[in-house]
């Protein structure tokens, strides 16, 4: 049974979500989407805004899902199941639209948490939607709009046709997700192949992107970061894995999500690996090619992370 694409999409308030889900839904497209929504307020209205070409909508009200509500998501995941299972609707597409004020972080590890949904469905990417002309201000405000560009695997940047493309904040957005792509869109209008098929959270050989394109530190520190280690040695597999357990044992709290593809010790494959807080998860994969210089890159994006203690960590596996 192929199990169901997810996509989560975050953003602070105002920040456009419902604006590009109404964009998706309404896009000429093969599949089949499903939508679970949520609001901040007792009464829901953004279904009313939609209209009717999702598969099924499920509005969650009183509350946010990914805090006192989260027991209320597996209830809907769920219920979508048998909804789909009895013949009552059918989708292939599942989008989970998250209320301004959410940390997607629960949501994310309800799909590796729970024995059901871990097997129906698979998380494929989180689209993080950042507002051209409040982020900044946002950003110095909320902690948490910075950790919803933590976890993301893209990044929307609204508003560009009253803003442009602020140098600042796409500097401190590079800054915050170093692996994240960021595309300008306007009044939610974009090619879905941009949204859809991440593969964020499958172990592939896409750690960060090509060349980042900010540079320079932002006036404003933020409070998420991401980290990038790069190692041209080997490490021994016992070694790396008690590194990672230690810097687990002592931050892990602070970590959004991390990525990695290690060069390993004797060994003819690359370990891929991720991680999203507390849940991880490692694989082989293909071989080293002959024309191919093996290395290691890891991606940590977290709040306020010791960045020294991290590099001084991987550090201390070169062999003399």
């Amino acid at each position: 049974m192929t199990p169901i694409a997810v996509t989560v999409l975050t953003g602070f308030l105002g920040a456009g979500k419902t604006t590009l889900l109404r964009h998706i839904l309404h896009e000429q497209h093969d599949y089949k989407i499903a939508v679970i929504e949520n609001e901040f307020g007792a009464v829901a209205v953004d279904d009313q805004l939609l209209g009717d070409h999702a598969t099924q909508i499920k509005t969650l009200t009183n509350g946010c899902i990914c805090c006192t509500r989260s027991g209320e998501l597996e209830v809907a995941l769920l219920d979508l199941l048998e909804c789909l299972d009895n013949g009552d609707i059918t989708f292939d597409r599942l989008i989970i639209e998250c209320t301004g004020m959410a940390d997607p972080g629960p949501i994310i590890q309800t799909f590796f948490s729970h024995e059901i949904l871990c097997q129906r469905y698979l998380l494929d990417g989180v689209i993080a939607l950042v507002d051209a002309v409040h982020a900044g201000q946002q950003m110095d405000q909320f902690t948490l709009a910075q950790s919803q560009v933590g976890y993301a695997d893209r990044i929307l940047l609204t508003k560009t046709d009253i803003a442009g493309e602020p140098p600042e904040l796409l500097a401190r957005l590079q800054r915050i997700n170093a692996r994240a792509p960021l595309y300008p869109v306007i009044n939610g209008n974009i090619d879905l192949a941009l949204l859809f098929d991440t593969r964020g959270f499958m172990l592939e050989e896409s750690i960060i992107s090509v060349s980042p394109l900010f540079r320079f530190m932002p006036d404003k520190q933020n409070e998420i970061s991401s980290v990038v280690v790069d190692l041209d040695y080997p490490v021994a597999l016992d070694a790396v894995s008690g590194v990672m357990e230690n810097l687990l044992a002592g931050f892990a709290d602070k970590l959004l999500r991390y990525k990695g593809m290690l060069w390993i010790e004797n060994q003819p494959c690359r370990l891929l690996f991720q991680g999203v807080q507390r849940l991880y998860s490692a694989d082989w994969d293909r071989e080293w090619q002959p024309d191919e210089q093996p290395a290691s890159t890891l991606v940590f994006i977290g709040i306020r992370l010791p960045e020294t203690e991290i590099r001084d960590a991987f550090a201390s596996l070169k062999r003399a």
